[in-house]
């Protein structure tokens, strides 16, 4: 797999180092020339490090971004990371644009034109390692220092269940520690109440202790 960096400070460092040890690609753009000197020295693997604006369309086509298969924003203003996946999204056709969301009040936005969000940085690289378990995940973010985190999950066609006729909420094989909060479909936003039942195509809302998240994903993917 081959990542694109936007931002090298303790985060995208920590997600670079993170991909590079799964044995992926990734290029990254600083804009801090000491930052990228640093990077460039220390990370070790197929990485590549380029010092400019990542909010600059030349900058991300040197890092290949048009033949990336993901572009995550890392900095720690989210008026660059939402620029900076917009052009990547725009000008490129990337498949996949994941921003970091330092001020919660901006998770709208960023949902608003289709870009997946994230607080955590150990949720982004877990994201995009499980890329493939469900195929959408929309927004993805945490609570209380990384304790809970909320994820919205589109719910794939069901194997074991009828599709027409969805699986009530409650039935769900959810462990203590994970809670199926809210559903989409057809774009009325519900919150769960013993009638509810969820279909294929729609968004569900879930709340789990971050060590859950995996669990709550596989329960979802087995419907």
């Amino acid at each position: 797999m081959y990542c694109v960096i936007v931002g090298g400070g303790m985060v995208g460092e920590y997600l670079a180092r993170t991909l590079l040890a799964e044995g992926d690609q990734v290029a990254l753009i600083e804009g801090d020339p000491q930052v990228a000197t640093h990077l460039s020295e220390t990370l070790e693997g197929p990485v590549l490090v380029i010092q400019g604006d990542g909010c600059e369309v030349a900058r991300q086509e040197d890092a290949g971004v048009p033949h990336a298969d993901i572009f995550v924003a890392t900095t720690g203003h989210d008026e660059d990371n939402l620029a900076s996946c917009e052009i990547a999204n725009r000008v490129f056709g990337i498949s996949r644009a994941l921003a970091r969301v330092n001020d919660p009040k901006n998770l709208r936005i960023f949902r608003r034109l289709g870009i997946e969000s994230i607080s955590s940085t150990a949720l982004i690289a877990r994201m995009i390692q499980e890329e493939a378990a469900l195929g959408s995940m929309s927004v993805a973010f945490t609570l209380t220092n990384d304790q809970v985190g909320l994820i919205e999950i589109k719910v794939p066609t069901m194997r074991n269940h009828d599709n027409e006729e969805g699986v009530a909420a409650f039935d769900l094989d959810f462990q203590d520690g994970i809670r199926l909060v809210a559903t989409s479909h057809n774009d009325d936003i519900q919150v769960v109440r013993p009638s509810t039942r969820i279909y294929p195509g729609d968004q569900v809302i879930v709340a789990a202790d971050t060590d859950l998240l995996d669990e709550a994903r596989r329960v979802i993917r087995s419907l």
